[in-house]
C-alpha cells in the first residue's frame, strides 16, 4: 500500500475494495479537471459561445501569441535565410522567453514549457537529419494519434467530445442513453476528426515533397484559426442539446 492514498494506521485492513474506489474517484477527478481546462471547459456545454469566450478558450491573447509566434517566426527566418540551425533556434529561444515571462508574472506556465519541449523535439528532429521538413513531423504525430484516439472512441461508442462533456458537466455516463446528446457528441467527435485528417492530408504531401515554404503556411493557417472554428461549431452543437435539455428539466 503506498503512502498517497490519504489512509493511515491499520484501520483499512480488510477494506480492500476502497482503496480501488478511491483511486478510481481521484482518477475521474483529474480527467475532469483536465477537460474544464481545455478550449470545452471555457464555456459550459448549455451556454451560448461568445468572441470573448472563445479566446479565453485558446489562452486568451497571450495564449494566441504564444501559439502563433514561433510557427511564424520559423516561417520568416527561414524563407529569408534558408538557414536551419537559425530557423529553428529563434523559435525555440521565443518560446523559452515566453516560459520566463510566465513565471516572472507568476502566471500559469506548464503550458508555456510544453510549448517549449515540443518546439525542442521538432528541432532536434529537423537538426539530427539536416531537413528543415522533419521540424514537423512531431506535429503529425500528434495529430495522427488524436485521430485514431477519436476514431476509436467512436468505434466503442464513446464519442471523445461527449466524454468531455460529461465530465465538464459532471453528468456522469447518463448522456449516452440520451440519444439527442449521443447523437450530437458523435457528430462533433467526427467534425474533430475531420480537423486532424484535414491538417494530415494537407500537410503530409507538402513534407514528402519537401514544400517547407508550404508546409509552414499550411500548418499556421490549420492550427489556430481551424482550432476556432472547430471549437465554435462545437459549442453550437452541445449548446442545442444540453439547453433544451435544460429548459425540459426547469418545467
Amino acid at each position: 500500500m503506498t503512502g498517497n492514498t490519504g489512509v493511515t494506521g491499520d484501520s483499512d485492513l480488510g477494506d480492500g475494495p476502497s482503496e480501488p474506489v478511491s483511486d478510481a474517484a481521484s482518477v475521474a477527478d483529474t480527467f475532469a479537471a483536465a477537460a474544464r481546462r481545455s478550449g470545452l471547459g471555457a464555456v459550459t456545454p448549455g451556454e451560448a459561445p461568445s468572441g470573448g469566450a472563445l479566446l479565453a478558450a485558446m489562452g486568451g491573447v497571450r495564449g494566441l501569441v504564444e501559439s502563433i509566434l514561433p510557427g511564424l517566426a520559423f516561417l520568416v527566418v527561414y524563407t529569408i535565410t534558408r538557414d536551419l540551425l537559425v530557423s529553428v533556434l529563434i523559435p525555440l529561444g521565443i518560446a523559452v522567453l515566453f516560459v520566463v515571462v510566465r513565471i516572472v508574472t507568476r502566471s500559469p506556465f506548464t503550458s508555456a514549457i510544453a510549448g517549449v519541449i515540443g518546439l525542442a523535439l521538432s528541432a532536434g528532429f529537423a537538426l539530427i537529419t539536416g531537413r528543415a521538413e522533419d521540424n514537423f513531423l512531431l506535429g503529425f504525430f500528434i495529430n495522427a494519434v488524436s485521430l485514431v484516439a477519436l476514431i476509436v472512441s467512436v468505434a466503442a461508442r464513446r464519442p471523445l467530445i461527449g466524454v468531455i462533456a460529461s465530465l465538464i458537466t459532471g453528468e456522469g455516463a447518463g448522456w449516452r442513453a440520451d440519444k439527442s446528446k449521443f447523437r450530437v457528441a458523435l457528430i462533433a467527435t467526427f467534425l474533430w476528426c475531420g480537423v486532424f485528417g484535414l491538417r494530415l492530408g494537407i500537410e503530409v504531401p507538402l513534407y514528402f515533397a519537401g514544400n517547407v515554404d508550404a508546409l509552414a503556411t499550411l500548418k499556421l493557417i490549420l492550427g489556430v484559426p481551424l482550432y476556432a472554428v472547430a471549437l465554435w461549431v462545437t459549442w453550437l452543437l452541445m449548446r442545442t442539446v444540453h439547453r433544451r435539455k435544460s429548459s425540459e428539466e426547469a418545467r
